[in-house]
């Protein structure tokens, strides 16, 4: 995928489907000065190109239950890993696992009603490897998408 085949249309558009990716067409267009037509287009070339991968919907884990968010850092043996990425794509707790470099090789994150059922669920991962687990108090900056700017692509 070239960088270079976005205009600084192409950012603002990005950055206003990142801020709310339900802004109507028509709005956006308003927005980025060219016709409803013109902004689809773009749009439809930016999925097609894999610029943008999809659209969701950012709910709130506590008002669905979910008051406990945690970090897990698993080490796990390389060999492991073939067995170890199905289990952990079913764990529907999981919102998120990398694989990442240093002391321990997966790092999760994961949401849960409460310690109790976290605490069981780090017992199946420990069949694993080993864990360390960091739960999270309070999240000052939300995930949020990339902030572009005109000086992020080649033109």
């Amino acid at each position: 995928m070239k960088k270079d085949t976005l205009d600084h249309i192409d950012i603002a558009i990005l950055n206003i489907l990142q801020e709310n990716a339900s802004t109507p067409i028509k709005e956006i267009a308003a927005q980025v000065f060219l016709s409803s037509p013109a902004v689809s287009a773009r749009i439809e070339r930016m999925e097609r190109q894999g610029y943008i991968l999809g659209y969701h919907a950012q709910v709130n884990p506590i008002a669905l239950g979910y008051h406990i968010k945690a970090f897990i850092s698993l080490e796990i043996e390389p060999i492991r890993k073939k067995e170890f990425y199905p289990y952990i794509k079913g764990c529907r707790n999981v919102i998120e696992c990398n694989c990442v470099t240093g002391d321990y090789s997966m790092l999760l994150e994961v949401l849960f009603p409460d310690t109790v059922t976290l605490d069981q669920f780090i017992g199946e991962l420990q069949s694993y490897g080993r864990t360390r687990t960091l739960i999270v108090f309070s999240t000052p900056v939300e995930h949020r998408g990339i902030q572009l700017t005109t000086g992020d692509t080649e033109e």
